[in-house]
């Protein structure tokens, strides 16, 4: 039997086979490589010459993307340092403060009203902006955020492990920035801020910083997003997202563009589990620049404020109001004698335009009101009603945060509040067994008195001192010290050490509590 004959290949049906093949494998690429076609910067589209290995000799980066951010990082990181801060902390040496075994305690001798320090630490980043040693960082890296703490020192350390002490120029809260200065006449490497107004989402981007005290670490990534608002609230709720690794130890660190520019400075991020998950946050440069001058040059920060507490227009509120989504703010609540009072905003209004600029998720009432100056008399458009009502507002002094976490706070004199140790009206604490707060509209109105009483409010008392046992409580309105009218914390401790200085026993309050009529009560001192 003849052996059958097979048929030789036909040479078409080889070549073809071949770029078959060679179609079939980058097309695993692009689906599952990602990653490799990204460091090897393969062209999008050069499938059709894949088979041609002079072709694949001559793949460049694509535009846009770096081969390697080894130059870049290099001329950068001197410019980049750490930022460690020594605080000293007073703590209550009684372990039974505020317990009725405190008075048995302090008898047997341990040491009730003497209280111990412990010291505190923080790590951060930040970076050099001047040749003669100004350093810019956020301000909760230097700031203690516990408020009984006292910052004692800081020291930057340089990428070569060279350490100086630095003194603190300025500060400021509500956009969490500082500035420090070196102390050394040594020029040093700097880095300038950069355009952020510029930047487009899908831009790379470089961090670098100490990220749990490892100093001198660089990632990469790109614009995730572009002024970012992340719900907190504030008149900088506006952020640069990227996906840049950041973690504990970069806040404050730079985020430089390719063109080794400063475009954000690292602040937060978002995190379920502590560590990077690829979303943070940098105050954009265009927000921070000019703070960072006023700050270097001492001057006062001073923002626009209206006092109305908003709401963002959310689907729900929407659908309610029949408006867009996403447009506009609610007002909740307009405080007593506000500028949005004054010029005749009501709960309940929404505004939709501030100064000509729609108000949007984006661009909050907060952020438009803080970048104009005090005084500055701008229009407001709100819808009432349904009906479009223009107002002219005459914008007032934005009050410290620290003032205007006091006034959100609301007051229950219902609340068991304990004795808070080491608050900053210690003193009083200590003689009267007191713990007072000062007078606000929002407590009066929990009180239930006149928005205009003056007076400072008892917040907590001690239940073994002479002011529990007459009967004073949370909530009590203190008039008057020894006849002397009491309209802050600082005149009622004023009183306090004046009796003191005169060896007297004890101290006459007036005191008020809520609807009833004042009566007058001597508190013996400790």
């Amino acid at each position: 039997m003849a052996t059958p004959r097979i048929p030789a290949k036909n040479k078409d049906q080889e070549d073809v086979n071949k770029v078959r093949y060679v179609y079939g494998l980058t097309s695993a690429l692009l689906v599952g490589g990602a990653t490799i076609s990204l460091i090897t910067g393969s062209p999008v589209g050069a499938q059709v010459a894949q088979n041609d290995d002079a072709v694949m000799e001559r793949v460049v980066p694509v535009a846009g993307a770096p081969a390697s951010f080894a130059d870049l990082t290099a001329q950068l990181q001197p410019a980049v340092v750490n930022i460690a801060t020594r605080q000293r902390v007073e703590v209550a040496n009684n372990p039974f403060a505020g317990t009725p075994f405190a008075e048995l305690f302090s008898r047997r001798g341990g040491g009730a009203g003497q209280p111990q320090t412990r010291e505190a630490q923080s790590l951060g980043s930040g970076f050099i902006i001047s040749g003669d040693g100004y350093v810019v960082t956020n301000n909760h890296v230097i700031s203690p955020p516990d408020t009984r703490a006292k910052l004692e020192s800081i020291t930057v350390t340089l990428p070569d492990g060279t350490e100086y002490e630095a003194d603190l120029v300025g500060a400021d809260a509500a956009s969490d920035l500082a500035v420090l200065k070196i102390r050394s006449n040594k020029t040093f490497p700097f880095v300038r801020f950069g355009d952020s107004s510029a930047t487009r989402v899908g831009e790379w981007v470089v961090a670098i910083g100490n990220p749990f005290g490892l100093g001198g670490t660089v990632t990469s990534g790109i614009i995730s997003a572009v002024y970012r608002n992340t719900g907190q609230g504030g008149p900088y709720d506006r952020y640069i997202q990227t996906d840049a690794s950041i973690n504990r130890g970069n806040s404050g660190g730079p985020l430089f563009d390719m063109r080794g520019n400063v475009i954000g400075i690292n602040n937060a991020i978002f995190s379920p589990s502590g560590g990077s998950v690829g979303i943070g946050f940098a105050i954009p440069a265009e927000i921070a620049a000019p703070i960072v001058e006023q700050l270097r040059d001492g001057r006062e920060i001073e923002r626009g404020y209206l006092g109305v507490r908003l709401q963002p227009i959310d689907e729900d509120l929407a659908a309610s109001l029949g408006l867009p989504k996403r447009r506009g703010e609610l007002a909740q609540v307009v405080e007593d004698g506000s500028p949005a009072a004054s010029a005749g905003l009501r709960s309940g209004d929404i505004l939709t335009k501030v100064n000509g600029k729609d108000v949007t998720a984006d661009q909050t009432v907060s952020f438009l009101v803080a970048n104009l100056e005090p005084g500055a008399t701008i229009p407001v458009e709100v819808l009432r009603s349904g009906n479009r009502v223009n107002i002219n507002v005459t914008l007032g002094k934005r009050p410290s945060e620290a003032e205007l976490q006091a006034r959100a706070q609301t007051f229950d004199p219902e609340a068991e509040e304990p004795m808070a140790p080491g608050t900053s009206d210690g003193t009083i604490e200590q003689k009267l067994g007191l713990q007072v707060t000062p007078m606000t509209p929002q407590i009066a109105r929990s009180l239930g008195v006149p928005a205009d009483l003056q007076g400072v409010v008892v917040a907590a008392v001690d239940a073994n001192g002479d002011a529990a046992r007459k009967g004073l409580r949370r909530g009590d309105i203190i008039l008057s010290a020894n006849y002397q009218a009491v309209t802050s914390v600082e005149e009622l401790l004023a009183q306090v050490e004046a009796a003191v200085t005169e060896n007297r026993e004890a101290l006459l309050l007036r005191v008020q509590r809520r609807t009833q009529p004042p009566a007058f009560i001597a508190v013996r001192m400790r």
